[in-house]
């Protein structure tokens, strides 16, 4: 994470003023009033790198919106939290996975996202989640997985 910081302070001074004014943006959202499904640590991605590192797809989608945009493998759709649990699972059952990392995460108001690497089934896969909050929790609103 110490990276990230360094390489994002790094690109806003190249790219100029405007753009450092805009990183204040890019701050974590404050944590004392959000509360997440299950476990209620302070980072939200903290389970949800574990259920993917896991395969846990069932786990993973509690983290789901009722509807959400999922994008595995170039096939993308609109879904239903049990239907993207499916096609999670689906995608679990044909490229085991072996470690996921998130590598770099941001947010601002009520939305955060991170990409990660997920190495399953002997390949390496893009990971990107957002998510939005609404009620003080976190739900997943979008999530895609692409070979690298």
């Amino acid at each position: 994470m110490r990276k990230t910081s360094i390489l994002l302070f790094v690109l806003l001074l190249l790219s100029g003023p405007g753009a450092l004014a805009q990183s204040y943006l890019l701050q974590p959202v404050s944590k004392p009033s959000v509360t997440v499904p299950q476990e209620g640590g302070d980072d939200v991605f903290v389970p949800i790198s574990k259920y993917i590192a896991a395969g846990n797809s069932d786990a993973l989608s509690a983290w789901f919106a009722e509807n959400l945009e999922i994008a595995v493998l170039a096939q993308e759709s609109d879904a239903s939290r049990a239907q993207a649990r499916q096609i999670v699972k689906t995608f679990f059952d044909n490229y085991t996975p072996r470690s996921f990392d998130i590598t770099h995460t941001a947010g601002r108001a009520n939305m955060k996202y991170a990409l990660g690497t997920l190495k399953a089934g002997g390949e390496t896969f893009n990971v990107t989640i957002f998510l939005s909050c609404k009620d003080k929790r976190y739900r997943i609103q979008q999530l895609k997985i692409e070979r690298l």
